[in-house]
C-alpha cells in the first residue's frame, strides 16, 4: 500500500511523430500512442512500426517513456494479426502496452513477457477490489474509470500497489467511460474500434409528432445546439487534491488535437505540477495558467465526476463571449543567431506581425516580426504557409517553441 506522495508522472498524447516532439519539449514525461490499428484513435494519424520504433528511441534519448495503445475490443478474424502485430511490438521495446480486451491481455502477456501491461479506462476500474484483481494477474497500472469521485480513487490507490493513472484535462464522452453505441448506430463507425465519428458533438433539432416538417433546434447560441455534448475536463485547479490522492500518472486526453494544444496543455500542467513539489504548503493556481487553457479550443470547462458536484457533468448551456483565440503560424526549426530563427511556416506571416512565442516556461513571450528572410537573405514583407523561413525578432526562442498571432473576438 502507498503511504508517501511520490513525483507524478505526467502523461500526453502523441498523434503523431511531430506531437511527440511538442510534447516532450514541453515537459511530458512519457506518451502515449498507437500503431495505425488497434486502437480508438484511428483517424489521430498514428504510428507505422518503423515510426513507432523511432519514437520509443526519440523519448529514451530525452529520458521520457512510450506508451502503446492497444485498446480496442477485437473481433475473431483480427487474432492472428493482433498476436503478430504484439510480436512486433516486443522488438520494439515500448516501456507498456496500454490493453482493455481480456483475449489481448491473454495474448500479451505471453508475448510481451518483459514490458508493463497498463489497463485502458475502457474496463471501466471503479473500486479497490478490482484494483486487487488486475494486480493480482500481473497489471502494473489502471487508468480508472472516469465516473468516479477523487475520494473513490484515493481509496484505490491507498489498498492497492498497483499504479493508478487518471485523466486531467481533455474531451470528455457522453457515454460510461467511452462505451458508446451513436457512432456506429448512426455512421457505422464504431466508437470502440478507433472509428468513433462523435455525434455526440454535432447539433440537434427536435420534431414534435404533429408537425413533421418543423424542426425546432434544442439549444443554440454562437456555438451552436446542444443534446449529448459534454464540457471539457479542467483540473488544472486541483491539482494537489489528485497528487494527494496517490494517483500515479495524470493523463491529458487528445491524440487528434493538433500541437498547438498538446503544447499548451503539457507546458500548464508541467509548471503546475512542478510548482507543487517545489512548495507545497504555498502551492497557488497561477493566472496565467488559467488564461493559457482557456484559450485553447475547448467545450467549455469541468471538473467532471471528480468533486461529486452534478452541475460539473451537465453540457454547457450558458451563452457567453467567443474566447481570444490564437491563430497558430509557425513553429521554430532552429536558432539562426542572435534574435533570428528559421521556423516553418503553418499561415501567412507577414513582416511587423505581433506575435506570442510559447516558450517552454513562463507565460507566452509578445515579440514582433521585424523581417522575414527567404531565399539568399531576401527580405520579404510576407511568407506563405508550407514555407521555411528565417525571421528577426526581438528576443530568443529554442527549437520546437511554436509561434502565434492573437486574434480578439474570433470564433
Amino acid at each position: 500500500m502507498k503511504n508517501k506522495i511520490n513525483q507524478i508522472e505526467l502523461l500526453a498524447p502523441a498523434g503523431n511523430f511531430e506531437k511527440l516532439e511538442i510534447a516532450i519539449h514541453y515537459g511530458a514525461d512519457a506518451v502515449y500512442i498507437a500503431g495505425k490499428n488497434f486502437s480508438l484513435r484511428n483517424f489521430s494519424g498514428n504510428f507505422t512500426l518503423p515510426e513507432m520504433e523511432k519514437a520509443v528511441q526519440y523519448a529514451h534519448d530525452h529520458g521520457r517513456k512510450v506508451y502503446v495503445a492497444c485498446n480496442i475490443y477485437s473481433r475473431n478474424s483480427e487474432q492472428s494479426e493482433i498476436s503478430d502485430y504484439l510480436k512486433e511490438l516486443n522488438k520494439i521495446c515500448p516501456d507498456a502496452v496500454i490493453i482493455a480486451d481480456p483475449g489481448i491481455l491473454i495474448e500479451a502477456r505471453e508475448t510481451l513477457p518483459d514490458i508493463p501491461i497498463h489497463l485502458s479506462t475502457q474496463v471501466n476500474t471503479t473500486n479497490y477490489n478490482s484494483g486487487l484483481f488486475w494486480e493480482n494477474n500481473g497489471i502494473k497500472r489502471i487508468n480508472v474509470a472516469r465516473e468516479l469521485p477523487i475520494e473513490d480513487i484515493k481509496e484505490i490507490a491507498s489498498r492497492c500497489s498497483i499504479e493508478v493513472e487518471s485523466f486531467v484535462h481533455g474531451a470528455m464522452c457522453i457515454s460510461y467511460s467511452g462505451r458508446c453505441l451513436l457512432s456506429s448506430f448512426m455512421t457505422n463507425r464504431d466508437s470502440n474500434r478507433g472509428m468513433c465519428s462523435h455525434p455526440c458533438r454535432w447539433k440537434y433539432s427536435v420534431v414534435e409528432e404533429l408537425r413533421p416538417n418543423e424542426y425546432m433546434p434544442i439549444f443554440e447560441d454562437d456555438y451552436g445546439s446542444y443534446i449529448f455534448n459534454s464540457k471539457d475536463l479542467c483540473m488544472i485547479e486541483h491539482i494537489p487534491e489528485m497528487i494527494e490522492a496517490g494517483i500515479s500518472s495524470l493523463k491529458i486526453e487528445g491524440r487528434m488535437k493538433g500541437i498547438n494544444y498538446v503544447a499548451s496543455a503539457v507546458k500548464v500542467y508541467r509548471e503546475a505540477i512542478d510548482s507543487y513539489f517545489a512548495d507545497p504548503l504555498n502551492y497557488k493556481v497561477k493566472d496565467e495558467w488559467i488564461e493559457e487553457l482557456a484559450n485553447i479550443n475547448n467545450r467549455g470547462y469541468s471538473t467532471g465526476f471528480y468533486l461529486g458536484k452534478p452541475d460539473e457533468i451537465t453540457p454547457d448551456y450558458t451563452k457567453h463571449s467567443p474566447p481570444v483565440v490564437h491563430t497558430f503560424i509557425g513553429k521554430v526549426i532552429s536558432r539562426a543567431g542572435e534574435n533570428c530563427s528559421y521556423i516553418e511556416v503553418r499561415n501567412k506571416i507577414f513582416k511587423g506581425d505581433t506575435i506570442e512565442v510559447l516558450s517552454k516556461k513562463g507565460p507566452a513571450i509578445n515579440d514582433k516580426i521585424i523581417d522575414i528572410l527567404i531565399e539568399d537573405d531576401q527580405s520579404a514583407d510576407f511568407a506563405q504557409p508550407g514555407s521555411f523561413v528565417h525571421i528577426k525578432h526581438n528576443g530568443t526562442f529554442s527549437p520546437n517553441d511554436l509561434i502565434r498571432r492573437r486574434d480578439v473576438n474570433k470564433v
